[in-house]
């Protein structure tokens, strides 16, 4: 793993060909932070898939505004459009929100970008109003302005969009499936009540699924090919805080972090998904055989 020596115990099994293993979730966040969708197909570029986190959220410093410190930002849902983006939110009429057509000088902090592009007056006024503090939306006008760093696992050539690390987050279902069982066991043995854990906790654009897939098989897969595109391992994904915020209710629990870190915990941190990067560009749609060949 990227930054890590450390080897686990979960052993690799056999490389999987069979048609049951398959892209089983396509998920696109536009604005970073923000509650995204899932779709049944979407472009592949070499940044991600097409439309994902070009947008971000900014305070009057440039400095991005991020769900783990502002949960109240999943209560807003971006959902793409030709040409842009429209949010919802509770309580407010949906807006659209065109790509700008001015040139990207805003400064902002995220790094590696330096400048982007600031939304019209009105999409910062809606924000500003549903989050209670001043903001502005900017977008990233060209993605070949933001190279993926070395210490993630990029190589010359690899572009990110504003997302933190890697173009692409890959999970599975058995992963998921395997936590929910930890985390009921952690549960009943407090005397808590289980309560089901959901993947979109985890944010991942893409979610493997099949009766084939062992539960974290996923951290030894190095190569995969999903509908004629082939993708590269960066890293395995470390899990924040964020994860912790129940997506529906905004509440925070103790969940997935703590059955993470009894069972998913090395180099001070804990793990669930790969980082990947496309090495070519194409389509991906949900139902898309998943190959792993290396």
């Amino acid at each position: 793993m990227a930054g890590s020596s450390r080897s686990h115990e979960w052993v690799a099994p056999a490389l999987l060909a069979s048609a049951f293993v398959h892209v089983g979730e396509l998920n696109l966040f536009p604005v970073k932070s923000l509650r995204g969708v899932s779709v049944e197909s979407a472009g592949v570029e070499r940044q991600g898939l097409a439309g994902d986190r070009r947008w971000m959220v900014v305070d009057e410093s440039g400095a991005t505004l991020t769900a783990r410190k502002h949960p109240e930002m999943l209560a807003i849902t971006a959902t793409p459009a030709a040409g842009g983006v429209v949010l919802h939110a509770a309580g407010q009429d949906p807006l659209s929100v065109s790509e700008p057509a001015g040139p990207a000088d805003t400064a902002v902090t995220l790094s590696r970008v330096g400048v982007a592009a600031a939304a019209d007056g009105r999409a910062h006024a809606w924000l500003s109003e549903v989050l209670g503090r001043p903001v502005r939306l900017v977008w990233l006008d060209d993605p070949a302005r933001r190279p993926m760093s070395q210490a993630h696992g990029g190589e010359p050539g690899d572009l990110l969009s504003l997302a933190d690390d890697g173009p692409l987050l890959v999970t599975t279902a058995a992963s998921l499936r395997q936590l929910d069982v930890w985390a009921a066991e952690e549960a009943r043995a407090r005397g808590e009540a289980p309560a089901p854990l959901v993947m979109e906790r985890f944010r991942p654009n893409l979610v493997v699924a099949g009766d084939d897939v062992e539960p974290f098989a996923e951290d030894s897969w190095r190569r995969l090919r999903i509908g004629g595109v082939e993708y590269r391992f960066a890293e395995h994904c470390d899990r924040c805080v964020l994860t912790t915020v129940d997506p529906q209710t905004l509440a925070r629990g103790k969940e997935p972090l703590r059955s993470l870190a009894r069972h998913r915990r090395w180099d001070g941190k804990v793990w669930f998904g790969v980082r990947v990067a496309p090495v070519g560009t194409g389509r991906v749609a949900v139902g898309d055989e998943v190959v792993v060949t290396g």
